[in-house]
Order: C-alpha cells, then structure tokens, then sequence
C-alpha cells in the first residue's frame, strides 16, 4: 500500500514514523499548507516527498491527521477517489466528522481516535513509538465498505493499536470527560497561578504535581480550540459536572468535613484501581 499523510504534525509525523517499519506500506509522502512544516518533515525524513493535495488522491491509503474543520473541509475535495481509495482521519471528535463525509465516499471513509498524543506538537514532536499499546477507537465502522475496515483493522493492528468500536456520538461524549475537559482545566489552572504568582515563585514551588496538573496546557491552542468548538455541548456538560464535584469538596473543607474530604479522596483513588 502507498499512503498519503495530510498534516504532518506529532500525529501525522509519528505516524509516519511508524507505518515505515511495516513490510506491507509501500511509498509514504505528505502534505501539509504550512510550508515551514513540509520543509522540517523532509529534512528529518518523515515522508519521502512532499505532495500537493491534489496528488494525494492517488495513494491507496488516505491519513487526515489536521484539525477536525480541516477534515471536513478536506472530504468534500476528496469526492473524486478511486472506490478502493481508504481514507482514515484521526481527528479528536467523530460525529460531526462522520455527518459531514460526503455519501459519494461514505465507504472510502474510516472515522478513526487513536488516544495517543503528548503536549507537543510539530514535526519535530514525532516520535516512533507514539501509537504502540495504545487504544484506537473506530466508529461507525458499519458504514464503511469492506476493503477499508480491512485495510485500517489491517494498519492499526500492525501499528500495535488496540482496537475499540463505537458510536461517533457515544465516543465524542467519553472523550469529553476522559480527554477535552482534562485539557481545558490544565489551561484553567496554568492561567490562575499566572495570574496569582511571579515567575520566580513559580519556578521555586512548582514541583511535580503542578507540573502534571499543567503539562496539558502546553498542547496547541489552535487544535484545542477546534476540539472545544466541536464538541461544545459535551464539553461543557464535563466542565459542569466537574464543577459540581469541586463544589462538594469546597463546601465540605469550609465546614470542616473532614472524614467527607478524606472520602472525597478515598473515592478518587480508586480510579487508578483501574488504570494501573
């Protein structure tokens, strides 16, 4: 198979990465507007060539790895593929993604999130191991034709992906909680201590938990605010119940609740029962 990979930031970058050490990928090349980006994946051998959008249509396998407006934008320029053309986007929200794929291509087109990413971002932010043991979700994968749920089952299991399946609106909703709204208070609480502390303070007490809590916030603010706005209602519905939940612990401090704080906790803890 020869792949096309359009945005060749971390995601599309270490993609590219990846797919080179598979015996079954043939010729990998890239396309990306930004002319500092195509010029830095080159130079640190992501993709052998660079490709006008227009010439992408040729490949077999299609990877839009760009904002989620983007992807939208992109699928209506790609209505004229071959039929056995496979094009997979990686975007961080799915159901308006999958309602906006033309129905000339609806079988061409697999609506694919591998949870995966790092703060960084760029093509200097790839890194090879980026998609190993990691969890991809495919939704609507019904709707897609036979040949590109092969092909990308084909790819993400070869890439060491784990594979799940779901609704587009049942998975934008997890992701909500899981990951957008994470993001959104990592920015919240880099903003408050910048606006409450000096820089000096701030790098003599910063020890690893603020730095946990704040690594989010360094992730690019232009591809957040495209996941944000496309997933307003679910995030904003995250963004509430967590304030309901800090409400709780809030009153509970003021009143000197303390066995509650300590339950508060207590009950915290047991999410790493299942993640660890």
């Amino acid at each position: 198979m020869n792949v096309a990979i359009v945005g060749l930031g971390l995601m599309g970058g270490s993609l590219a990465l990846s797919l080179k050490k598979l015996d079954f990928i043939g010729k990998i090349v890239g396309s990306d507007h930004n002319k500092g980006h195509q010029k830095e994946a080159l130079e640190l051998g992501l993709v052998s060539e660079i490709v006008d959008f227009e010439e992408v249509k040729k490949y077999d396998v299609i990877f839009l790895a760009i904002p989620v407006d983007g992807v939208i934008s992109a699928l209506k320029d790609l209505v004229d593929v071959d039929k056995d053309t496979t094009i997979i986007d990686l975007g961080s929200t799915k159901s308006k993604i999958v309602a906006g794929v033309p129905a000339s291509i609806r079988k061409n087109f697999v609506a694919a999130h591998p949870m995966t990413g790092t703060e960084y971002f760029g093509p200097s932010a790839a890194i090879e191991s980026l998609y190993e043991d990691k969890v991809v979700v495919l939704c609507d994968l019904e709707d897609s034709g036979e040949l590109q749920r092969e092909v990308s089952r084909k790819i993400f299991k070869a890439l060491g992906m784990r594979k799940y399946f779901m609704d587009a609106n049942e998975h934008d909703r997890h992701a909500a909680f899981i990951s957008h709204m994470p993001h959104a208070i990592s920015y919240s609480i880099a903003n408050t201590v910048m606006k409450q502390e000096n820089k000096h303070t701030i790098l003599a007490l910063a020890a690893g938990g603020f730095r946990s809590m704040s690594r989010l916030a360094k992730s690019s603010p232009n591809m957040w605010e495209d996941i944000f706005r496309q997933n307003k209602s679910n995030l904003l519905e995250a963004i509430e119940v967590f304030e309901d939940e800090l409400k709780m612990l809030k009153s509970s401090i003021e009143k000197d609740e303390w066995s509650e704080v300590n339950k508060t906790m207590t009950d915290g803890n047991k999410l790493h029962d299942i993640l660890d």
